[in-house]
């Protein structure tokens, strides 16, 4: 059985449980600065590259302050990603706000704080005159339809909801030209979790070419193609990650052959990553409450799909470890379930592992992103704690447990006695 390996040992782990009680997610501090690091000098040829960290992955602020250190800015979706961006002291164009079907309330938001709009649908041209003015630099999603393919998480482009068509992607900076926008991005993303390389560099190719037509037809120029994110990670131990040099590398020789080429160097490039930033990075700790022996067998733990939901609704596999028995043969077959009142709430369903018993220590492996953040309140179940290992092996809380009291402050109890 092939391994993952943990930033912790079992002894550090027991001490921290015994001031934060299970199920709780932890952050490996460290393994997300060198991670980030590598990828920002990986790209260290493109002008103006900037990593716009998708904070939907692992909203959480002392997370954030890492990635801004680390020279990232935040990608936001939502208007409580903007307040935390602005939480974090980050504005203008450290921020990328990218949604759909958006309120006004989000727009007059990122108006505020400068952040660059990426618009999603061609109606949102007017609306956003409308109710929060038209910036000078903005940005277009472009949706290829069917010229690519997309993967099982976000689906083909042209089922999706997002973004424009080509002609509408003309049409469109030729309408903001006449409405006073001067400066123009341009912007993609058709795939999650990938992990062919090569994905990355025709996304790339393909924005290139689609900048040089805008400008040879529509006389705009440019000033960065955001590639958007999607860079996937091995969730599997057989699995490898994607080679980020090698994606690079084919990325600045398209730059050359095409953006270079056509006069329009320099073109800034923009990632949006989140996953491959932080998910390696972050663990779900958790207990063994009970093992049944049914029809299977079945290790009940004290996290559900409210810790981590990826699992129950893609089917996805996340590694599991089981502390201090690493070196013990698997030859134990377990679904691994929570206490959801849900047939779907398994981690893992018909996995080797060693023999479990109650008061076992479990891990689950790359966690870091879209883990915590998905999490949900359904059956009452309280969202856990977030801890983070400092990169001086100290270990801090950067999100306090649910109370009860949590779950039960949006309704007034008082207001029964008068209810018949």
């Amino acid at each position: 059985m092939l391994k993952k390996n943990l930033p912790f040992t079992k002894q550090q782990i027991e001490s921290i449980i015994e001031s934060n009680p299970t199920p709780f997610h932890i952050y490996d501090e460290s393994g997300i600065r060198n991670n980030v690091r590598k990828l920002i000098q990986d790209f260290s040829w493109a002008p103006g590259f900037k990593e716009y960290f998708a904070v939907k992955a692992a909203p959480n602020p002392f997370l954030m302050k890492i990635l801004k250190d680390e020279g990232c800015g935040a990608d936001c979706s939502s208007l409580a990603e903007l307040l935390l961006a602005e939480k974090c002291e980050l504005s203008s164009e450290q921020i990328m706000f990218s949604s759909n079907d958006t309120p006004a309330i989000e727009f007059q938001k990122a108006r505020a704080l400068g952040a660059i709009i990426n618009l999603d649908d061609f109606s949102h041209i007017s609306y956003l005159e409308k109710h929060a003015g038209i910036p000078q630099l903005i940005c277009l999603r472009y949706n290829p339809g069917p010229l690519r393919s997309g993967n099982a998480i976000i689906g083909n482009p042209e089922e999706a909801k997002y973004g424009f068509t080509r002609e509408q992607v003309h049409q469109g900076y030729r309408l903001l030209a006449q409405k006073g926008a001067s400066r123009f991005g341009l912007h993609t993303m058709v795939a999650s979790n990938e992990l062919n390389h090569q994905y990355f560099i025709d996304t790339a190719i393909m924005l290139f070419e689609l900048a040089v037509e805008v400008y040879k037809n529509d006389g705009i120029r440019i000033e960065f193609v955001n590639l958007g994110g999607g860079i996937g990670i091995p969730y599997r131990p057989e699995q490898n990650p994607v080679d980020t040099a090698a994606v690079s590398s084919g990325i600045k020789e398209a730059y050359e052959r095409i953006i270079v080429a056509a006069g329009l160097h320099p073109m800034k490039i923009f990632l949006e990553c989140g996953r491959m930033i932080t998910g390696p990075f972050g663990y779900l700790v958790s207990k063994v409450l009970h093992i049944k022996n049914t029809y299977k067998k079945y290790a009940g733990l004290d996290a559900c799909m409210a810790n981590l939901m990826r699992p129950a609704i893609y089917g996805a596999y996340h590694h599991i470890t089981v502390l201090g028995k690493e070196n013990e043969p698997c030859n134990t077959t377990y679904d691994v379930t929570g206490s959801l009142c849900e047939n779907n709430d398994k981690f893992a369903i018909d996995r080797p592992l060693p023999e479990i018993e109650p008061g076992d220590i479990v891990v689950i492996h790359d966690a870091g992103a879209h883990g915590h953040a998905m999490g949900f309140n359904y059956n009452g179940k309280l969202r856990s704690a977030e801890l983070l290992l400092r990169e001086n092996g100290d270990v801090i809380q950067i999100r306090r447990a649910e109370k009860v009291e949590d779950h039960f402050a949006t309704l007034d109890f008082d207001q029964l006695k008068y209810f018949s």
